[in-house]
């Protein structure tokens, strides 16, 4: 029980940290009431996803899925309020988010008014949330691919790197302990891409010795 209870400090701790390295970008917005260069639909998805792991913690009872998921929502609220009031294209921004909402909405009513059955609703919300969090890892191949190809490793972040591969393992290993596959499973690829990463940075850091400081992207 005391392992459970560390791995679930430790889940905590590294998943809080990963969602704040979008603070350098809220404090950058600010500063230049500009959103240049920064992204808006990863916080719009790791917003969705957060909120999909946090209704599967309430069915699930688990405190540890839901209090990550609540402090990940509200930063990644904070960061989409932010870059809506400081981003030129509004429109497209309020759409996609409303876009967003209508996809909540429509969760929330078939997980909670279609399905009846309690391990129905439980197995298909951890389904989804399964898929999306595979998509979100799977996301920065494209990146991945960049670097191979080019040897410049700019785009990728190593704290961001650091923190993916802590906060996957914790997930994995907790998932473990409570024999959860819809935790273990979509956490794994997180330590397979950290591990390309950490080996891109091994490989082409000597040829971006002039410029070290690498920037920031979601995951």
């Amino acid at each position: 029980m005391e392992y459970l209870e560390l791995l679930s400090w430790t889940c905590i701790v590294f998943t809080v940290g990963m969602f704040s390295t979008g603070l350098p970008d809220l404090k950058r917005m600010i500063h230049t009431k500009s959103t240049e260069n920064i992204q808006f639909l990863p916080y719009l998805a790791t917003c969705l996803n957060n909120f999909g792991w946090f209704y599967y913690g309430m069915l699930k009872l688990d405190h540890t899925i839901i209090l990550v998921n609540v402090i990940g929502a509200v930063l990644q609220c904070l960061y989409i309020i932010t870059f809506t009031f400081f981003t030129k294209q509004k429109k497209l921004v309020l759409i996609q988010t409303l876009t967003a909402a209508a996809m909540l909405l429509f969760g929330w009513f078939y997980f909670s008014r279609v399905l009846i059955d309690d391990l129905d609703r439980i197995n298909q919300m951890g389904l989804t949330c399964f898929v999306i969090t595979i998509c979100m890892y799977m996301s920065p191949l494209a990146d991945l691919m960049t670097v191979i190809r080019t040897g410049n490793i700019q785009c990728l972040s190593f704290s961001l790197t650091v923190a993916t591969f802590f906060t996957s393992t914790s997930w994995v290993l907790y998932g473990l302990q409570l024999h959860d596959n819809f935790i273990v499973g979509p956490n794994s690829p997180g330590i397979i891409t950290s591990l390309i990463r950490f080996y891109l940075f091994w490989k082409f850091a000597s040829a971006n010795q002039s410029s070290p400081s690498y920037k920031l992207v979601p995951i």
